[in-house]
């Protein structure tokens, strides 16, 4: 264990993002066993404690399989009919599975327009943080039905979650992927690609390492979550990236184990 990843038992404040793929099979179908996981994962970390934020995709590819369509909507319209449709389903079974651990959750849908204005972005962690002082975990996600530029305005939810844990001052964000990690090259093609434990300051070397999303599900790639590191990296956040395969490797991070990258804090 290093000294870096040692210090990450003692931060207080997480916000966990959780992709599309990190939420259903590869038909775009919700796996329930996953989502067990992270709800028992996540209420492990509140009863340790922490305070934790949940910043989860999922609404859309829930909506476009709760309608019966054959593959994700492509046009604004489409995505958006299929969000209000899957954002519904969604908190219905976070609330049951939370619910499991005996754990309040609560939605909180946002618009980059909040971030950008002063009152509304007050207001908005002003609620968050009664929220867990209250013992809740804040459910995040990007308010797509009323978002009024190209779905979504944050291009994904990994540049939401870097908002949200800078607007809360975290102290870590985690983001579950449907890669293990940051590697020097693509590990699709290369089984000898070598993973980056640790990266101390993106650069531009890191940035042409960054590649793109390995699913048709989700709409983060390896470079937008380059950006969300910079981004909290700069405000004094660590991020790491894992494997959201396996939500108990939460735990992992947690304890200091060498897994997933850890982008460190300036």
């Amino acid at each position: 264990m290093d000294s870096y990843r040692e210090k990450l038992n003692k931060h207080k404040r997480i916000v966990v993002k959780v992709g599309t793929t990190s939420l259903t099979y590869d038909n775009g179908c919700m796996d329930f066993k996953k989502i067990d996981n992270l709800s028992w994962v996540l209420t492990d970390l509140r009863n340790r404690g922490k305070d934790v934020i949940l910043v989860s995709s999922g609404a859309i590819a829930v909506g476009a399989d709760r309608l019966g369509l054959k593959e994700r909507p492509k046009d604004i319209v489409g995505k958006q009919a299929a969000s209000a449709v899957g954002q519904a389903v969604l908190m219905q079974i976070y609330q049951k599975f939370f619910m499991e651990y005996n754990q309040k959750v609560a939605q909180i849908l946002i618009t980059k327009g909040i971030f950008d204005h002063e009152v509304k972005r007050r207001n908005a962690k002003n609620t968050m943080e009664e929220l867990l002082k209250l013992g809740v975990i804040p459910i995040v996600n990007e308010n797509d039905t009323v978002a009024i530029e190209e779905l979504n305005e944050f291009s994904d939810n990994d540049t939401l979650s870097a908002y949200v844990a800078k607007l809360l001052k975290s102290d870590l964000l985690i983001i579950l992927s449907d890669i293990d990690g940051m590697y020097r090259g693509d590990p699709n093609i290369n089984s000898d690609a070598e993973i980056i434990h640790t990266v101390f300051g993106v650069n531009d070397e890191i940035y042409s390492l960054a590649g793109g999303s390995n699913s048709s599900l989700g709409t983060g790639g390896m470079v937008t979550k380059v950006k969300a590191a910079k981004f909290v990296n700069d405000n004094g956040i660590d991020m790491i990236i894992a494997s959201g395969e396996k939500p108990t490797v939460v735990f992992d991070i947690i304890e200091g184990k060498n897994v997933g990258t850890l982008f460190t804090a300036n």
